[in-house]
Protein backbone atom coordinates (compact mmCIF):
# COMPACT_ATOMS: atom_id res chain seq x y z
CA UNK A 1 0.00 0.00 0.00
CA UNK A 2 1.66 3.56 -1.02
CA UNK A 3 2.14 5.78 2.12
CA UNK A 4 1.09 9.31 0.72
CA UNK A 5 2.10 10.68 4.26
CA UNK A 6 5.57 9.46 4.43
CA UNK A 7 6.28 10.79 0.74
CA UNK A 8 5.62 14.18 1.97
CA UNK A 9 8.47 15.19 3.83
CA UNK A 10 10.99 13.88 1.53
CA UNK A 11 9.18 15.79 -1.38
CA UNK A 12 9.84 18.85 0.64
CA UNK A 13 13.14 18.51 1.25
CA UNK A 14 13.91 17.65 -2.49
CA UNK A 15 12.38 20.67 -3.31
CA UNK A 16 13.85 23.05 -0.66
CA UNK A 17 17.20 21.15 -1.85
CA UNK A 18 16.38 22.15 -5.23
CA UNK A 19 15.55 25.63 -4.39
CA UNK A 20 18.60 26.77 -2.66
CA UNK A 21 20.48 25.17 -5.74
CA UNK A 22 18.74 28.15 -8.38
CA UNK A 23 19.69 30.76 -4.96
CA UNK A 24 23.26 29.97 -5.17
CA UNK A 25 23.65 29.59 -8.61
CA UNK A 26 21.55 33.42 -9.44
CA UNK A 27 23.92 34.51 -6.45
CA UNK A 28 27.38 33.34 -8.12
CA UNK A 29 26.01 34.83 -11.59
CA UNK A 30 25.83 38.17 -9.98
CA UNK A 31 28.85 38.15 -8.30
CA UNK A 32 30.31 37.53 -11.90
CA UNK A 33 32.53 34.61 -10.68
CA UNK A 34 34.84 32.84 -13.20
CA UNK A 35 32.92 29.41 -14.02
CA UNK A 36 35.31 27.32 -13.86
CA UNK A 37 36.18 28.84 -10.06
CA UNK A 38 32.44 28.53 -9.46
CA UNK A 39 31.06 25.78 -10.58
CA UNK A 40 33.97 23.50 -9.42
CA UNK A 41 35.55 24.75 -6.14
CA UNK A 42 33.15 27.49 -4.94
CA UNK A 43 35.21 30.48 -5.39
CA UNK A 44 37.25 29.31 -2.39
CA UNK A 45 34.63 30.97 -0.46
CA UNK A 46 33.12 28.36 2.19
CA UNK A 47 32.86 28.91 5.88
CA UNK A 48 33.63 26.68 8.99
CA UNK A 49 30.43 24.98 9.30
CA UNK A 50 29.15 24.58 5.74
CA UNK A 51 32.90 23.01 5.22
CA UNK A 52 32.48 20.61 8.26
CA UNK A 53 29.02 19.72 6.77
CA UNK A 54 29.82 18.94 3.53
CA UNK A 55 32.69 16.82 4.11
CA UNK A 56 30.75 14.95 6.50
CA UNK A 57 27.75 14.69 3.92
CA UNK A 58 30.49 13.86 1.23
CA UNK A 59 32.01 10.95 3.71
CA UNK A 60 28.36 9.72 5.26
CA UNK A 61 26.56 7.57 2.19
CA UNK A 62 23.72 5.82 2.19
CA UNK A 63 25.63 2.88 3.14
CA UNK A 64 25.93 4.30 6.21
CA UNK A 65 22.39 4.79 7.02
CA UNK A 66 21.78 1.34 5.71
CA UNK A 67 24.41 -0.66 5.15
CA UNK A 68 26.51 -0.32 8.27
CA UNK A 69 23.79 -0.45 10.76
CA UNK A 70 21.85 -3.46 8.53
CA UNK A 71 25.88 -5.25 9.57
CA UNK A 72 25.51 -4.26 13.37
CA UNK A 73 21.83 -5.54 13.23
CA UNK A 74 23.72 -8.87 12.53
CA UNK A 75 27.16 -8.66 14.67
CA UNK A 76 26.83 -6.48 17.34
CA UNK A 77 28.56 -4.04 18.95
CA UNK A 78 31.96 -5.13 17.29
CA UNK A 79 31.06 -3.33 14.09
CA UNK A 80 30.21 0.09 16.29
CA UNK A 81 33.74 -0.69 17.92
CA UNK A 82 34.75 -0.81 14.33
CA UNK A 83 33.07 2.13 13.70
CA UNK A 84 34.43 4.42 15.77
CA UNK A 85 37.49 4.77 14.15
CA UNK A 86 35.74 7.22 11.88
CA UNK A 87 35.64 9.91 14.19
CA UNK A 88 39.17 10.54 13.04
CA UNK A 89 38.53 10.75 9.58
CA UNK A 90 38.12 14.64 9.17
CA UNK A 91 41.38 15.65 12.06
CA UNK A 92 43.55 13.45 9.36
CA UNK A 93 42.11 15.23 6.42
CA UNK A 94 42.30 18.67 7.50
CA UNK A 95 45.11 17.95 10.21
CA UNK A 96 47.39 16.14 7.51
CA UNK A 97 45.79 17.88 3.93
CA UNK A 98 44.04 20.76 4.95
CA UNK A 99 46.78 23.86 4.61
CA UNK A 100 49.26 21.83 1.92
CA UNK A 101 46.14 21.62 -0.09
CA UNK A 102 45.21 24.96 0.11
CA UNK A 103 48.13 26.45 -0.10
CA UNK A 104 49.51 24.95 -3.42
CA UNK A 105 45.78 24.79 -4.97
CA UNK A 106 46.05 28.63 -4.44
CA UNK A 107 49.59 29.47 -5.79
CA UNK A 108 48.52 26.91 -8.87
CA UNK A 109 45.08 28.33 -9.23
CA UNK A 110 43.77 24.76 -9.16
CA UNK A 111 40.40 23.86 -9.21
CA UNK A 112 40.89 19.84 -8.72
CA UNK A 113 42.90 17.57 -7.27
CA UNK A 114 44.13 16.17 -10.58
CA UNK A 115 45.12 19.91 -11.33
CA UNK A 116 47.60 19.41 -8.11
CA UNK A 117 48.64 15.89 -9.13
CA UNK A 118 49.45 17.64 -12.86
CA UNK A 119 51.60 20.47 -11.53
CA UNK A 120 53.41 18.42 -8.60
CA UNK A 121 54.42 15.71 -11.37
CA UNK A 122 54.99 17.42 -14.27
CA UNK A 123 53.00 14.23 -16.22
CA UNK A 124 49.89 14.79 -18.48
CA UNK A 125 49.56 10.66 -18.87
CA UNK A 126 49.21 10.73 -14.89
CA UNK A 127 46.51 13.38 -14.71
CA UNK A 128 44.50 11.89 -17.43
CA UNK A 129 44.63 8.53 -15.51
CA UNK A 130 43.92 9.62 -12.47
CA UNK A 131 40.74 11.57 -13.68
CA UNK A 132 39.62 8.37 -15.15
CA UNK A 133 40.10 6.43 -12.23
CA UNK A 134 38.18 8.85 -10.43
CA UNK A 135 35.46 8.76 -12.85
CA UNK A 136 35.17 5.15 -12.74
CA UNK A 137 35.12 4.84 -9.09
CA UNK A 138 32.98 7.16 -8.57
CA UNK A 139 30.50 5.91 -11.50
CA UNK A 140 30.44 2.61 -8.62
CA UNK A 141 29.84 4.24 -5.53
CA UNK A 142 27.17 6.50 -7.11
CA UNK A 143 25.55 4.12 -8.14
CA UNK A 144 25.32 2.08 -4.51
CA UNK A 145 23.54 5.40 -3.37
CA UNK A 146 20.82 5.60 -6.13
CA UNK A 147 20.79 1.98 -5.43
CA UNK A 148 20.23 2.31 -1.54
CA UNK A 149 18.35 5.19 -1.93
CA UNK A 150 15.74 4.12 -4.04
CA UNK A 151 15.46 0.64 -2.31
CA UNK A 152 14.47 2.36 0.86
CA UNK A 153 11.84 4.70 -0.78
CA UNK A 154 10.48 1.63 -2.09
CA UNK A 155 10.00 0.06 1.63
CA UNK A 156 8.76 2.71 3.58
CA UNK A 157 6.66 4.41 0.88
CA UNK A 158 5.24 1.67 -0.74
CA UNK A 159 5.78 3.22 -4.21
CA UNK A 160 8.03 1.37 -6.43
CA UNK A 161 11.73 1.50 -6.61
CA UNK A 162 11.65 2.88 -10.32
CA UNK A 163 9.44 5.68 -8.87
CA UNK A 164 12.33 6.45 -5.91
CA UNK A 165 14.86 5.86 -8.54
CA UNK A 166 13.36 8.55 -10.91
CA UNK A 167 12.16 11.01 -7.92
CA UNK A 168 15.75 11.62 -6.11
CA UNK A 169 17.79 11.34 -8.93
CA UNK A 170 16.19 13.31 -11.35
CA UNK A 171 16.30 15.93 -8.36
CA UNK A 172 19.55 15.50 -7.42
CA UNK A 173 21.05 15.54 -10.97
CA UNK A 174 19.06 18.96 -11.76
CA UNK A 175 20.14 20.29 -8.68
CA UNK A 176 23.79 19.67 -9.05
CA UNK A 177 23.72 20.45 -12.63
CA UNK A 178 22.37 23.98 -11.77
CA UNK A 179 24.11 24.87 -8.31
CA UNK A 180 27.72 23.66 -9.04
CA UNK A 181 30.11 22.83 -6.24
CA UNK A 182 29.19 26.19 -4.15
CA UNK A 183 25.57 24.61 -4.28
CA UNK A 184 26.40 21.03 -3.55
CA UNK A 185 28.25 22.39 -0.10
CA UNK A 186 25.42 24.44 0.96
CA UNK A 187 22.64 21.49 0.03
CA UNK A 188 25.34 19.23 1.58
CA UNK A 189 25.02 21.42 4.69
CA UNK A 190 20.94 20.60 4.82
CA UNK A 191 21.74 17.17 3.93
CA UNK A 192 23.77 16.73 7.39
CA UNK A 193 21.12 18.19 9.27
CA UNK A 194 18.80 16.24 7.56
CA UNK A 195 21.12 13.17 8.22
CA UNK A 196 21.00 13.88 12.55
CA UNK A 197 17.01 14.38 12.47
CA UNK A 198 16.59 11.10 10.68
CA UNK A 199 19.28 9.04 13.58
CA UNK A 200 17.32 10.90 16.30
CA UNK A 201 13.76 10.03 14.90
CA UNK A 202 14.80 6.53 14.21
CA UNK A 203 16.65 6.31 17.77
CA UNK A 204 13.72 7.54 19.56
CA UNK A 205 10.83 5.15 17.56
CA UNK A 206 13.17 1.93 18.14
CA UNK A 207 13.65 2.62 21.98
CA UNK A 208 9.86 3.29 22.01
CA UNK A 209 8.95 -0.45 19.73
CA UNK A 210 11.57 -2.20 22.42
CA UNK A 211 10.27 -0.63 25.74
CA UNK A 212 13.29 1.76 26.46
CA UNK A 213 17.23 0.78 26.33
CA UNK A 214 17.58 -1.79 29.46
CA UNK A 215 14.90 -3.80 27.99
CA UNK A 216 16.32 -3.73 24.64
CA UNK A 217 19.58 -4.42 26.24
CA UNK A 218 18.28 -7.45 27.84
CA UNK A 219 16.50 -9.02 24.67
CA UNK A 220 19.51 -9.06 23.21
CA UNK A 221 21.54 -10.64 25.77
CA UNK A 222 18.90 -13.11 26.04
CA UNK A 223 18.67 -13.95 22.32
CA UNK A 224 22.25 -13.55 21.23
CA UNK A 225 24.67 -12.21 24.16
CA UNK A 226 27.86 -12.83 21.33
CA UNK A 227 26.43 -9.38 20.23
CA UNK A 228 27.45 -7.17 23.26
CA UNK A 229 31.20 -9.23 23.29
CA UNK A 230 34.29 -7.12 21.19
CA UNK A 231 34.57 -9.95 18.92
CA UNK A 232 31.23 -10.83 18.48
CA UNK A 233 32.01 -14.66 19.04
CA UNK A 234 34.40 -14.33 16.19
CA UNK A 235 32.26 -12.51 13.93
CA UNK A 236 34.64 -9.37 14.16
CA UNK A 237 38.36 -10.81 13.89
CA UNK A 238 41.03 -8.82 14.36
CA UNK A 239 41.48 -8.66 10.75
CA UNK A 240 38.45 -7.55 10.20
CA UNK A 241 39.30 -4.49 12.78
CA UNK A 242 42.41 -3.81 11.22
CA UNK A 243 41.56 -3.65 7.75
CA UNK A 244 38.11 -1.87 8.05
CA UNK A 245 39.99 0.95 10.84
CA UNK A 246 42.31 1.39 7.41
CA UNK A 247 39.40 1.38 4.72
CA UNK A 248 37.05 3.69 6.77
CA UNK A 249 39.25 5.39 8.84
CA UNK A 250 42.95 5.79 8.64
CA UNK A 251 43.24 6.18 5.06
CA UNK A 252 40.41 8.17 3.93
CA UNK A 253 41.69 11.52 3.99
CA UNK A 254 43.52 10.77 0.78
CA UNK A 255 39.66 9.96 -0.92
CA UNK A 256 39.72 12.59 -3.73
CA UNK A 257 35.83 14.01 -2.87
CA UNK A 258 36.91 14.80 0.27
CA UNK A 259 40.14 16.39 -0.53
CA UNK A 260 38.62 18.57 -3.00
CA UNK A 261 37.18 20.64 0.10
CA UNK A 262 40.20 21.10 1.83
CA UNK A 263 40.64 23.61 -1.74
CA UNK A 264 37.10 25.43 -1.30
CA UNK A 265 37.30 27.02 2.26
CA UNK A 266 38.16 30.70 2.95
CA UNK A 267 40.58 30.95 5.49
CA UNK A 268 42.41 28.89 8.04
CA UNK A 269 39.70 29.90 11.00
CA UNK A 270 36.84 28.54 9.12
CA UNK A 271 39.28 25.71 8.75
CA UNK A 272 39.68 24.98 12.20
CA UNK A 273 35.91 25.59 13.00
CA UNK A 274 35.57 22.95 10.35
CA UNK A 275 38.06 20.34 12.21
CA UNK A 276 36.23 21.13 15.80
CA UNK A 277 32.50 20.94 14.21
CA UNK A 278 33.18 18.32 11.66
CA UNK A 279 34.65 15.69 14.08
CA UNK A 280 32.06 16.20 16.72
CA UNK A 281 29.02 15.71 14.11
CA UNK A 282 31.00 12.81 12.05
CA UNK A 283 31.29 11.18 15.77
CA UNK A 284 27.91 11.37 16.45
CA UNK A 285 26.49 10.12 13.11
CA UNK A 286 28.98 7.32 12.40
CA UNK A 287 28.60 6.06 16.24
CA UNK A 288 25.23 7.15 16.60
CA UNK A 289 23.52 5.18 13.46
CA UNK A 290 25.34 2.08 13.61
CA UNK A 291 24.26 1.90 17.61
CA UNK A 292 20.84 1.87 15.97
CA UNK A 293 21.20 -0.97 13.79
CA UNK A 294 22.56 -3.06 16.95
CA UNK A 295 19.09 -1.56 18.90
CA UNK A 296 17.36 -2.85 16.49
CA UNK A 297 18.18 -6.42 16.99
CA UNK A 298 15.74 -6.00 20.13
CA UNK A 299 12.93 -4.93 18.32
CA UNK A 300 13.38 -6.96 14.76
CA UNK A 301 13.86 -10.66 16.41
CA UNK A 302 13.49 -12.85 13.58
CA UNK A 303 16.25 -14.27 11.25
CA UNK A 304 17.62 -12.74 7.97
CA UNK A 305 15.04 -14.61 5.97
CA UNK A 306 12.08 -12.96 7.28
CA UNK A 307 13.50 -9.73 6.25
CA UNK A 308 14.58 -10.33 2.65
CA UNK A 309 17.98 -12.27 3.11
CA UNK A 310 19.44 -8.90 2.78
CA UNK A 311 21.38 -6.31 5.58
CA UNK A 312 20.44 -3.95 3.27
CA UNK A 313 16.43 -4.27 4.37
CA UNK A 314 17.00 -4.26 8.53
CA UNK A 315 16.93 0.06 8.94
CA UNK A 316 14.18 0.27 6.06
CA UNK A 317 11.96 -2.67 8.21
CA UNK A 318 12.97 -0.61 11.52
CA UNK A 319 11.74 2.40 9.95
CA UNK A 320 8.54 0.72 8.91
CA UNK A 321 8.16 -1.49 11.86
CA UNK A 322 8.53 1.57 14.65
CA UNK A 323 7.54 4.82 13.38
CA UNK A 324 3.68 5.80 12.01
CA UNK A 325 3.54 6.84 8.65
CA UNK A 326 4.42 10.59 8.58
CA UNK A 327 7.21 10.20 11.02
CA UNK A 328 8.37 7.21 8.69
CA UNK A 329 8.50 9.82 6.02
CA UNK A 330 11.28 11.94 8.02
CA UNK A 331 12.73 9.11 9.08
CA UNK A 332 14.06 8.67 5.84
CA UNK A 333 15.18 11.96 4.60
CA UNK A 334 17.91 11.22 6.40
CA UNK A 335 19.22 8.12 5.12
CA UNK A 336 18.36 9.58 1.68
CA UNK A 337 19.63 12.98 2.44
CA UNK A 338 23.30 11.29 2.93
CA UNK A 339 22.97 9.61 -0.91
CA UNK A 340 22.11 12.48 -2.46
CA UNK A 341 25.15 14.28 -0.55
CA UNK A 342 27.84 11.64 -1.89
CA UNK A 343 25.91 11.61 -5.55
CA UNK A 344 25.73 15.57 -5.95
CA UNK A 345 29.68 15.35 -4.79
CA UNK A 346 30.44 12.88 -6.34
CA UNK A 347 28.83 14.03 -9.99
CA UNK A 348 30.72 17.20 -9.71
CA UNK A 349 33.90 15.95 -9.20
CA UNK A 350 33.50 13.44 -11.67
CA UNK A 351 32.38 16.50 -14.22
CA UNK A 352 35.76 18.56 -13.06
CA UNK A 353 37.60 15.44 -13.98
CA UNK A 354 36.45 15.24 -17.40
CA UNK A 355 35.49 18.91 -18.84
CA UNK A 356 38.49 20.74 -16.58
CA UNK A 357 41.40 17.67 -16.05
CA UNK A 358 41.31 16.02 -19.63
CA UNK A 359 39.37 18.85 -21.86
CA UNK A 360 40.65 22.21 -20.11
CA UNK A 361 43.98 20.48 -20.01
CA UNK A 362 44.10 19.50 -23.53
CA UNK A 363 43.25 23.10 -24.58
CA UNK A 364 45.82 24.60 -22.66
CA UNK A 365 48.19 22.64 -24.21
CA UNK A 366 47.15 24.03 -27.59
CA UNK A 367 47.04 27.52 -26.53
CA UNK A 368 43.23 27.29 -27.23
CA UNK A 369 40.69 29.07 -25.20
CA UNK A 370 37.26 27.90 -25.06
CA UNK A 371 34.79 30.35 -24.29
CA UNK A 372 33.34 30.49 -20.85
CA UNK A 373 29.84 29.88 -22.15
CA UNK A 374 31.12 26.79 -24.04
CA UNK A 375 33.03 25.73 -21.01
CA UNK A 376 29.52 26.13 -18.69
CA UNK A 377 27.40 23.97 -21.34
CA UNK A 378 29.93 21.20 -21.70
CA UNK A 379 30.38 21.05 -17.74
CA UNK A 380 26.82 21.13 -17.05
CA UNK A 381 25.68 18.59 -19.59
CA UNK A 382 28.61 16.15 -18.40
CA UNK A 383 27.09 16.39 -14.77
CA UNK A 384 24.12 16.00 -16.83
CA UNK A 385 25.11 12.79 -18.87
CA UNK A 386 27.32 10.78 -15.96
CA UNK A 387 23.86 10.98 -13.74
CA UNK A 388 22.08 9.76 -16.53
CA UNK A 389 24.20 7.17 -17.04
CA UNK A 390 24.31 6.10 -13.31
CA UNK A 391 20.34 6.05 -12.87
CA UNK A 392 20.46 3.46 -16.00
CA UNK A 393 22.49 1.05 -14.96
CA UNK A 394 21.00 1.65 -11.24
CA UNK A 395 17.75 0.32 -12.81
CA UNK A 396 18.74 -3.34 -12.13
CA UNK A 397 19.90 -2.78 -8.52
CA UNK A 398 23.14 -4.91 -7.35
CA UNK A 399 22.56 -6.73 -4.03
CA UNK A 400 24.40 -5.59 -0.70
CA UNK A 401 25.31 -1.92 -1.71
CA UNK A 402 27.81 -1.38 1.53
CA UNK A 403 30.11 -3.88 -0.40
CA UNK A 404 30.60 -1.78 -3.58
CA UNK A 405 31.05 1.52 -1.18
CA UNK A 406 33.99 -0.44 0.22
CA UNK A 407 35.47 -1.53 -2.80
CA UNK A 408 35.43 1.54 -4.46
CA UNK A 409 36.64 3.60 -1.04
CA UNK A 410 39.61 0.99 -1.63
CA UNK A 411 40.21 1.59 -4.96
CA UNK A 412 40.83 5.23 -4.44
CA UNK A 413 42.73 5.27 -1.61
CA UNK A 414 44.80 2.69 -3.34
CA UNK A 415 45.33 4.98 -5.99
CA UNK A 416 45.78 8.38 -4.31
CA UNK A 417 47.41 7.63 -1.21
CA UNK A 418 50.76 7.95 -2.15
CA UNK A 419 50.52 9.98 -5.22
CA UNK A 420 49.24 12.48 -2.74
CA UNK A 421 51.17 11.89 0.12
CA UNK A 422 54.51 11.62 -1.71
CA UNK A 423 53.61 14.56 -3.48
CA UNK A 424 53.33 16.96 -0.89
CA UNK A 425 55.31 15.47 1.78
CA UNK A 426 58.54 14.13 -0.40
CA UNK A 427 60.73 16.40 -2.52
CA UNK A 428 62.29 13.42 -4.33
CA UNK A 429 58.77 11.72 -5.36
CA UNK A 430 58.79 11.82 -9.38
CA UNK A 431 55.92 10.97 -12.34
CA UNK A 432 57.83 7.70 -12.62
CA UNK A 433 57.02 6.64 -8.99
CA UNK A 434 53.43 8.46 -9.07
CA UNK A 435 52.37 6.69 -12.33
CA UNK A 436 53.40 2.50 -11.11
CA UNK A 437 52.91 3.69 -7.71
CA UNK A 438 48.76 4.71 -9.26
CA UNK A 439 48.23 1.94 -11.96
CA UNK A 440 50.00 -1.18 -10.32
CA UNK A 441 48.11 -0.76 -7.13
CA UNK A 442 44.99 0.02 -8.67
CA UNK A 443 45.61 -2.99 -11.03
CA UNK A 444 46.92 -5.46 -7.95
CA UNK A 445 43.92 -4.12 -5.74
CA UNK A 446 40.96 -5.40 -8.12
CA UNK A 447 42.61 -7.88 -9.53
CA UNK A 448 42.50 -9.68 -5.82
CA UNK A 449 39.31 -7.80 -5.28
CA UNK A 450 38.06 -10.33 -8.50
CA UNK A 451 39.62 -13.23 -7.66
CA UNK A 452 38.99 -12.95 -3.65
CA UNK A 453 42.28 -13.10 -2.93
CA UNK A 454 43.89 -12.40 0.62
CA UNK A 455 46.66 -12.33 2.37
CA UNK A 456 46.30 -13.73 6.10
CA UNK A 457 42.54 -12.97 5.65
CA UNK A 458 43.17 -9.45 5.42
CA UNK A 459 41.07 -6.99 3.07
CA UNK A 460 42.21 -6.44 -0.25
CA UNK A 461 43.31 -2.82 0.39
CA UNK A 462 46.39 -4.11 2.32
CA UNK A 463 47.61 -5.72 -0.81
CA UNK A 464 46.56 -2.72 -2.90
CA UNK A 465 48.33 -0.23 -0.66
CA UNK A 466 51.43 -2.12 -0.46
CA UNK A 467 51.94 -2.73 -4.07
CA UNK A 468 51.38 1.02 -4.64
CA UNK A 469 53.58 2.25 -1.65
CA UNK A 470 56.62 -0.41 -2.77
CA UNK A 471 56.20 0.87 -6.78
CA UNK A 472 56.42 4.79 -5.25
CA UNK A 473 59.48 3.88 -4.31
CA UNK A 474 61.26 1.83 -6.31
CA UNK A 475 60.00 4.10 -9.45
CA UNK A 476 60.52 7.18 -7.78
CA UNK A 477 64.86 5.43 -7.19
CA UNK A 478 64.32 4.42 -11.25
CA UNK A 479 62.81 7.28 -12.68
CA UNK A 480 63.66 11.43 -11.93
CA UNK A 481 61.89 15.02 -12.19
CA UNK A 482 59.73 15.98 -15.13
CA UNK A 483 60.82 19.13 -16.30
CA UNK A 484 57.29 20.39 -15.69
CA UNK A 485 57.44 19.31 -12.07
CA UNK A 486 56.50 22.62 -10.13
CA UNK A 487 58.73 21.54 -6.91
CA UNK A 488 59.00 25.52 -6.39
CA UNK A 489 55.21 25.74 -5.59
CA UNK A 490 55.05 22.48 -3.33
CA UNK A 491 58.72 22.51 -1.75
CA UNK A 492 59.35 26.86 -1.56
CA UNK A 493 60.88 26.56 1.95
CA UNK A 494 63.58 24.27 0.58
CA UNK A 495 64.00 26.15 -2.53
CA UNK A 496 64.99 29.39 -0.80
CA UNK A 497 67.52 27.06 1.61
CA UNK A 498 69.35 26.20 -1.65
CA UNK A 499 69.41 29.59 -2.78
CA UNK A 500 71.17 30.92 -0.12
CA UNK A 501 73.68 28.05 0.29
CA UNK A 502 74.81 28.61 -3.00
CA UNK A 503 74.29 32.55 -3.55
CA UNK A 504 75.02 33.50 -7.30
CA UNK A 505 77.79 35.47 -8.03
Amino acid sequence: MNNVAGLVPLVAFLLVALGVSVVVRRRAAREGQSFVKGYFIGNRSLGGFVLAMTTVATYGSVSTFVGGPGQAWSIGFGWVYMAVVQVTALILLYGIMGKKMALVSRKLDAVTVVDVVRARYGSDALANISAIVIVVFFVATMIAQFVGGAKLFEYVTGYSYLVGLALFGAAVVLFTTIGGFRGVAVTDALCGIAMLVGMVVLGAGILSAGGGFENIMATIKTNNPAMLEPFSGGAMPPSLYFTQWLLVGVFTFVLPQSVVRTMGYKDTRALHKAMIWGTVIIGAMMIGVTSLGVLSAGVLLEDLAAYGGSVDNIIPQAIVSTLPPFVAGIAIVGPIAASISTVSSLLISSASAIVNDMYLAWCAKRDRRPRERSVALSSQAFTLGIGVLVFVLAVVPPDVIWKINMFAFGGLETAFLFVLVGGLFWKRANKTGALWSMVGGVAAYCACMAAGFKVADLHQIVIGVAVAGVLMVIGTLAGKQAEGARLDVFFPEEEEVGAAAHPKG
